[in-house]
């Protein structure tokens, strides 16, 4: 596959990788430090939403200025302040942790757009497949940075966290050397650069509550799921290993999607994922702890992140006045909203326990799997 062995592709791929090792190991550094359910859904509230919000900013921004210093910046905006979270002991390091998810909420629109464009360009306009191997590398990057977060504080401790900035500075300024010609980001065919919805108002709505849904869902599973093991008595290594995995199959599961969605109906493919997430993860709520654990965890997360790519590209679709606003408008409801749902869950969690917000959380696929159904395939 030509796209791979693109100079450009694979740098941007490397970089989402990375922030997103960044952006996972989160959960499991929370945990680490002792907080409660209820303190890692705000604390977790705050650094998505510090992210989500300002995605469609700098996605304008990126269209107007181009994308060379919103991606390569983004990533060693993170390189600095996760180095400030590592280092910095009680609120002020908290507040650091907080303030690096500009970085992520500057690289990812601008990324996304370029994958996409790339993808346009060495695979004959199929979109869908090239947006699912950037969004691959991003949850190989949360399937990997639960793993080493939690190995690094198992063995090492918090101090030893430096390792990940110290990683990220080449993966940076690599970046901003791929990007040195700053091409602006296409406009659209009779645009005139204002945003405007080329679908009706019910599909987006539809659209957006399909996406609410499917974030919720993934939001419980990951910000969680490390807390529920660790009360169960497990340490940071293995509730680290446990949330990579479920990551490391929404990887698999967003390239499955993203390849099935470009040769089938994308409303079909999601519908039909959803649904299929709910076994999993109504399994994992009542068997509790168990060596089942390995192979259902990575299925749940396979099912639930095998949506994503499909949603960012129709919205993309129906969305003008510049691809990289586009994905920002996109990707920061879809994070802003799983994190809001965690405002709920995490009390509910505290309350009544996780497997109770695991039946939730089978509800809410159940849910979203008809209304992706739903989802007629229509911008006009």
């Amino acid at each position: 596959m030509s796209l791979l062995f693109d100079a450009l592709f694979s740098s941007v791929a490397l970089s989402h990788f990375m922030v997103d090792v960044f952006n996972s190991s989160r959960p499991v550094l929370l945990t680490y430090l002792g907080l409660s359910e209820t303190q890692i859904a705000l604390i977790s509230t705050i650094y998505i939403w510090t992210s989500a919000m300002t995605q469609p900013f700098f996605g304008w921004m990126s269209d107007r200025v181009g994308p060379r210093w919103l991606a390569a910046g983004g990533v060693l905006w993170m390189t600095v302040f996760y180095t400030g979270a590592a280092l910095v002991p009680g609120t002020g390091g908290l507040i650091c942790l907080i303030v690096a998810a500009l970085g992520s909420s500057s690289f990812h629109p601008v990324g996304t757009v370029q994958a996409t464009l790339q993808g346009r360009n060495h695979l004959a306009g199929r979109e869908t497949t090239a947006a699912s191997l950037f969004f691959m590398a991003g949850q190989l990057g949360h399937f990997i940075g639960p793993v080493i977060t939690g190995l690094i504080l198992a063995r090492l401790g918090l101090p030893a966290m430096l390792i990940l900035p110290v990683v990220s500075i080449p993966i940076g300024f690599a970046l901003a050397h791929q990007l040195r010609h700053n091409h602006p980001h296409p406009k659209a065919e009779h645009g005139d650069g204002k945003i405007k919805l080329q679908a009706a108002w019910s599909f987006v709505i539809l659209l957006a509550i399909v996406a609410t849904l499917q974030s919720w869902s993934q939001s419980n599973m990951i910000n969680f799921f490390p807390k529920y093991l660790k009360d169960m008595g497990m340490n940071a290594s293995t509730y680290g290993n446990i949330a990579g995995l479920f990551m490391g199959g929404s990887a698999l599961g967003n390239v499955i999607g993203g390849y099935y969605g470009d040769k089938f109906a994308k409303r079909k493919v999601a519908a039909l994922a959803l649904l299929l997430a709910a076994f999993p993860i109504f399994i994992i709520s009542q068997i509790g702890w168990s060596p089942w654990l390995y192979l259902l965890i990575p299925l749940a997360g396979a099912c639930t992140g095998s949506v994503h790519s499909i949603m960012v590209v129709l919205a993309q679709r129906i969305i003008t006045g510049g691809m990289a606003l586009a994905s920002g408008l996109i990707l920061g409801f879809i994070f802003s909203s799983g994190a809001l749902g965690m405002l709920l869950t995490g009390p509910l969690a505290e309350t009544y326990g996780f497997p109770v917000v695991l039946m939730m959380t089978t509800g809410l696929v159940l849910l979203a799997s008809p209304l992706a159904l739903m989802l007629k395939e229509k911008t006009a």
